[in-house]
């Protein structure tokens, strides 16, 4: 949501304005799969829609691999299941703190307006793409599946990304 204010909005009016008429029932399949797994997943908790570029920031600014991923799913969790407000510099540091950043590079990285400049042109670029939502996958430079899929669908996609391009007979 590149036009998200920097403070966030209204969770209940983020949900109206993007869904409409869906907005009371948009999330039911998210939520009965999540219970299927025994993941509870606590959309109606959530106050407020955060504008995401500090977070992003604190992505990037971790390490690729396992402090990555720990951050991602801190922050995953924080929104998803248990509702945190996102919008609070106080919850993104204590979680990007728990996923075993330094404090000195957190702070840096959150009065950077460099790194949430670099995450504003990620997002145009990601745009150019085609990338019109999430999930969005991109195999290989190659390929790009929008939405959710079966493993199946994703396989696939993996294995078309990696097959020799077609050459074309000339007619």
């Amino acid at each position: 949501n590149p036009d998200m204010p920097e403070s966030g909005m209204s969770r209940a009016d983020y949900v109206q304005l993007k869904f409409g008429d869906r907005a009371s029932t948009v999330y039911d399949r998210v939520k009965a799969v999540g219970r299927t797994l025994d993941i509870a997943i606590a959309i109606d908790t959530i106050a407020r829609q955060p504008n995401t570029a500090a977070a992003h920031s604190l992505i990037g600014l971790a390490e690729v691999g396992a402090q990555q991923q720990r951050l991602v799913e801190a922050l995953f969790s924080a929104y998803f299941l248990q509702g945190v407000d996102l919008t609070q510099r106080s919850e993104l540091e204590r979680l990007a703190l728990e996923a075993g950043l330094s404090v000195d590079e957190v702070h840096a990285c959150l009065d950077s307006e460099d790194a949430r400049a670099q995450v504003r042109a990620s997002d145009v670029r990601a745009r150019q793409m085609g990338v019109q939502g999430v999930p969005f996958f991109i195999f290989n430079n190659q390929v790009g599946v929008s939405g959710a899929h079966e493993p199946e669908t994703l396989l696939q996609a993996m294995e078309q990304s990696l097959a020799p391009p077609q050459e074309t007979a000339n007619a």
